[in-house]
């Protein structure tokens, strides 16, 4: 976890980042006598690849199966990746200052509007609530989350069987999606990985979906916006955050 913290630090500017959680739906053929269960938002027939991945594009954890009918804040809750974030039972690292002489600021994992604001995991601020502040907060989280985007076009850029939907049994898909994330790390130098029940890809964004963040939540997130703001601040972040948010 430290390793992958200090990559954070030094690729995306993020401190105390320990991974990049997100969820793509993935196509398959509708299956016999599934009725509506694998039916998506999008139309089409689903199963959901959640993942965590770390600044080198390398899947940390993965979740595979969850229908794709299913909400996307309940695939997430009912995930054990979402059981121990919010229970808290992840053994994260003992919380540390984003700078010498800071306050104590725990360990966390980045995502985006889809997931619930937790002490160990941010997402943005609303839109609706922007000021420049809020703006070059999201901004310094976008680049964080920008690994997974990444890792999620390697992963189907380099199996093309990502590039239709599948057509074999439920079973058969879960194996070769752990299959594939297990080669991804294998191929980027790391074969590690937990596993539990892009453009011309079958890989496709979820949905986003409202959660009630907690107080310490919200002061976690003002922490990291004020340090992002002040002695965390990069060079270019003012305009890349206009320039992002247009």
């Amino acid at each position: 976890m430290l390793e992958n913290e200090l990559y954070f630090r030094q690729k995306c500017n993020f401190p105390n980042c320990v991974g990049a959680i997100d969820g793509k739906h993935v196509y398959i053929k509708s299956p016999p006598n599934s009725g509506s269960d694998y039916f998506n938002y999008k139309k089409s027939f689903s199963l959901v690849l959640l993942a965590v991945v770390d600044a080198r594009y390398k899947f940390i954890a993965i979740d595979v199966g969850s229908k794709g009918h299913f909400s996307d804040a309940g695939i997430f809750s009912n995930s054990a990746l979402g059981k121990k974030l919010k229970d808290n039972s992840l053994f994260l690292p003992e919380s540390k200052s984003l700078e010498e002489g800071g306050m104590e600021m725990p360990f966390i994992f980045v995502g985006d509007e889809a997931f619930p604001l937790l002490p160990n995991l941010m997402r943005p601020y609303p839109q609706s609530q922007l000021n420049n502040q809020k703006r070059i907060y999201n901004y310094r989280l976008s680049r964080a989350r920008r690994v997974l985007e990444q890792a999620f076009g390697i992963l189907a850029a380099r199996w093309r069987v990502f590039h239709t939907a599948f057509v074999c049994n439920i079973h058969t898909v879960n194996k070769v999606i752990k299959a594939a994330c297990v080669l991804h790390n294998y191929l980027s130098g790391d074969n590690e990985i937990q596993t539990e029940n892009s453009i011309n890809s079958v890989l496709r964004p979820l949905r986003l979906g409202g959660n009630s963040p907690s107080i310490t939540a919200y002061q976690i997130r003002k922490e990291f916006s004020n340090y992002f703001n002040g002695s965390g601040s990069v060079p270019w972040q003012n305009t890349s955050a206009h320039i992002n948010e247009n």
